[in-house]
């Protein structure tokens, strides 16, 4: 039986260095392309902290949030993707747009995420964390939210300038998460962006 094609689908990033190159995502299950006017408001609201910061694109698919963010000066993206269909496109898409400033971790992000943490915590530059999970009502996901708050229960320290959770609007994340606190959330019809500092007092 014939393998079934996979299809591709471009979009642009949105403004910066790398302003217009395109981005390849693959249709599959796994991966979905976050909104442009999604993507416009991450970057207006982080802003220029952004500039010499380390990105880390949790669940990252074709990379578009964190090669938007070097294209946004960050100084460095770590994608984290276990699709293999998924990882071969973030390579290429990587290779075309920034390939000296990004580092794939090729695996499941909550076997691996501890050790990559501590790493960070030894770097201490300010840290963006970008987590965009499979939306729950796919086969297999009805937990994934569960997991992914109890992972992102795990960043307590200062150098996290911020974690960014890209849900279904119709999930309602709490308001601390751990060490963390919820500072603002934003809806973009059915998918929603939060955004959780490290609390003062942690600090």
């Amino acid at each position: 039986m014939a393998k079934k094609k996979i299809k591709y689908f471009k979009t642009p990033i949105i403004a910066g260095k790398y302003k217009g190159k395109n981005i390849e995502i693959p249709a599959i299950d796994t991966t979905r392309s976050s909104k442009s006017i999604l993507r416009e408001s991450l970057f207006n609201t982080i802003a220029y902290d952004v500039v010499d910061s380390i990105f880390v694109e949790l669940f990252a698919g074709s990379g578009s949030i964190g090669l938007e963010a070097l294209s946004r000066d960050a100084k460095e993206a770590y994608f984290f993707e276990k699709n293999p269909i998924a990882h071969r496109l973030l390579k290429d898409n990587i290779a075309n747009i920034s390939p000296n400033s990004s580092y794939i971790i090729y695996g499941d992000v909550f076997e691996l995420f501890d050790d990559f943490y501590d790493r960070l915590k030894d770097k201490n530059e300010p840290t963006f964390f970008y987590f965009d999970p499979p939306f729950s009502i796919r086969e297999g996901m009805e937990d994934i939210y569960d997991k992914c708050i109890n992972l992102i229960s795990k960043i307590k320290d200062p150098f996290a300038k911020m974690v960014i959770i890209e849900h279904m609007s119709n999930v309602k994340l709490p308001e601390n998460i751990g060490s963390l606190e919820l500072i603002k959330n934003k809806k973009f019809g059915k998918s929603s962006l939060s955004y959780y500092k490290v609390k003062k007092n942690n600090e």
